[in-house]
């Protein structure tokens, strides 16, 4: 009963959403403090190091949020697959969160590998793949990939739009509609603030390949990366694409990080990001903002992908009761 007056002291002090820790003797006094919560509408959050009989429980006062009622089921862990297809790109954007350019190393996953990933991903139960870069349509197998995804998942690629030209318009042309769509990066109404981030020129070839990709009737998703957005750019942006026909649900507007090439932008840690798990050649990371983060790492094995989708799931369930729901969404699409 010692345990039970000490939880009762303990949760009469503590906010709504505050923590607080009781130390516990027993297994048994372990199982009392989870009848407890059960009863109270508290939640226990972690148990150490109880299995020898002794240690601290960490309680939280009132209920945590249901993820899937605050984040919506289709940003759980596992939901998202990211792959990075390549880390080459005919651009050097000076906010790339991967730091890709014409000079970067390829790093490629290849088409094998590729296909292997998003069966694995769709056997644990992944709902829809991410394909990014550096710039996918410099792959010369990138029709085999999206072809391989879609009859898997459904399946987004994210590239530029300056490529659909020779090679790179046969490869589009070749690409299945249903089930799949382009994400065109495009940060401003007019050239001055994309071309300043992404090179002179840029602008009007990403405008330029968002209409060769509608005319070709694929669904065109269009992403804006922005360091300080203001209402009246954001206006302009808006109406700009309402005007070149693509829907509002398919205009993303994302901050710039600071990862990668980028010295300036919001700051995250692994703690403080919903995950959204990220496969390139070098690993399993948590999120495809942090690509090339040591401290984003999850894995360096990448195959068999299962475990890693398991246990990024499992450290979320960790996070999320400890922190109460503190991480945030990072919208890379």
């Amino acid at each position: 009963m010692v345990v039970i007056l000490d939880l009762m002291r303990m949760a009469g002090a503590l906010a709504e959403g505050a923590t607080g820790a009781v130390t516990i003797s027993s297994a048994s006094e372990l199982d009392l403090v989870r009848r407890w919560c059960e009863r109270t509408g508290n939640t226990l959050i972690t148990t150490s190091p109880a299995d020898a009989g002794l240690g601290a429980v960490l309680v939280r006062r009132g209920r945590l949020p249901d993820p899937a009622a605050t984040l919506g089921p289709d940003r759980l862990p596992g939901a998202r697959l990211w792959l990075y297809t390549n880390f080459h790109c005919n651009l050097a954007c000076d906010y790339c969160c991967a730091a890709s350019s014409p000079r970067a190393e390829r790093r490629e996953l290849g088409v094998e590998r590729i296909g292997r990933l998003v069966r694995a991903g769709a056997d644990w139960g992944v709902h829809e793949v991410y394909l990014t870069g550096g710039e996918p349509f410099l792959l010369p197998e990138i029709a085999r990939i999206v072809a391989d995804c879609v009859r898997l998942l459904p399946t987004t690629l994210l590239t530029n739009g300056m490529l659909f030209r020779g090679p790179g318009l046969r490869a589009l042309q070749a690409m299945p509609r249903e089930g799949f769509a382009l994400q065109i990066s495009l940060d401003s109404a007019t050239p001055d603030v994309h071309d300043g981030h992404r090179g002179a020129g840029s602008w009007a070839r990403a405008v330029a390949g968002i209409g060769v990709a509608l005319g070709e009737g694929f669904r065109v998703r269009v992403a804006a990366t922005i360091a300080s957005p203001h209402a009246a750019d954001l206006a302009a942006l808006h109406d700009f694409l309402d005007g070149l026909g693509i829907a509002r649900a398919d205009q993303v507007i994302r901050p710039v990080a600071q990862q990668g090439a980028a010295d300036t932008g919001v700051q995250f840690s692994r703690e403080s990001l919903v995950p959204e798990v990220t496969v390139t050649a070098d690993g399993v990371y948590w999120h495809p903002v942090a690509a090339t983060d040591e401290r984003a790492l999850v894995s360096t094995q990448i195959e068999p992908l299962g475990p890693a989708l398991s246990e990024v799931y499992r450290l979320f369930a960790e996070q999320w009761a400890a922190a109460g729901a503190a991480a945030r969404l990072f919208p890379c699409a």
